[in-house]
């Protein structure tokens, strides 16, 4: 019997990703979001999947406490973790905000990850099975223009994975990053996605093969960057997106976009 896979984000865009990779797959998941109709509406997207819903969040040590009893208390041994918690990071210049922006981001962006891994990983190491996978979004290597927070963001995610791959070895859990270096297609940026972006499902599948080290990565890397499915190369026939400046250009509408909505989620979530 196939063990869960439990989906950390599972709402967002990248998180239902992963979801729909699964069930196609024929995974149990375990899904885990903030949003009790968002995780009501990917059930109802997946009805024949074996998919099991807990409310949760890891804004804080108390939260990330929260979700790990609830977790335990499910009964079930975790065959993999798959983390798609994405940042906003904010727009505009670093120099014109003040620091305590940059504070923000950590807080809600970075911190969260390190406060699921200390929580999560225990209960990965008990099941004896599968891997522990990150999702990072661009921006870490080269700064995004008028997306410093973000960069520094996706940066310090690099870093933390590494750490977090060096500390884990002694639980014998294999914690890894897939680097993800333009947006992804999701149902949500169809209208003005560049075709050379990744879709969502394929980056889900290719974080599944992580957890159950289908690739033979000996050793296993910290950091691993997504690359298209063989024989499935990106598709540059759209005229009408067809230069980098294009997706360039796109890419900022749509970190625009989903800064606008992730503030907004928070503005209206109880924390």
């Amino acid at each position: 019997m196939k063990t869960p896979l439990l989906i950390l984000g599972a709402t967002g865009g990248v998180g239902r990703g992963v979801v729909a990779a699964a069930a196609k797959a024929g995974r149990p998941v375990i899904a885990v979001a903030r949003d009790k109709a968002g995780l009501q509406k990917l059930q109802a997207r997946h009805p024949d999947a074996d998919i099991t819903l807990l409310q949760g969040s890891v804004a804080n040590e108390d939260q990330g406490a929260k979700l790990a009893d609830a977790v335990r208390e499910l009964g079930q041994p975790l065959g993999g973790v798959i983390v798609a918690v994405c940042g906003g990071g904010g727009r505009g210049r670093l120099l014109d905000q003040p620091a305590t922006a940059l504070r923000r981001t950590f807080d809600e962006d970075l911190l969260p990850h390190l406060v699921a891994a200390r929580h999560l990983l225990p209960l990965l190491a008990a099941s004896k099975r599968g891997g522990y996978v990150l999702i990072g979004g661009p921006g870490g290597e080269q700064p995004w223009a008028g997306y410093g927070r973000r960069s520094i963001g996706a940066a310090a995610l690099r870093m933390l994975a590494r750490v977090l791959h060096d500390e884990a070895r002694s639980h014998a859990v294999r914690v890894q990053l897939l680097l993800v270096d333009t947006p992804v297609r999701t149902e949500e940026n169809l209208g003005h996605a560049c075709s050379r972006w990744p879709d969502v499902l394929a980056v889900g599948q290719r974080a599944i093969a992580l957890v159950d080290r289908v690739e033979n990565l000996t050793p296993a890397r910290a950091l691993v960057r997504y690359t298209p499915p063989a024989g499935e190369p990106p598709d540059l026939s759209d005229p009408a997106i067809d230069a980098d400046a294009q997706c360039q250009t796109d890419a900022r509408a749509l970190l625009d976009s989903l800064a606008s909505n992730i503030t907004s989620f928070r503005e209206a979530s109880p924390r």
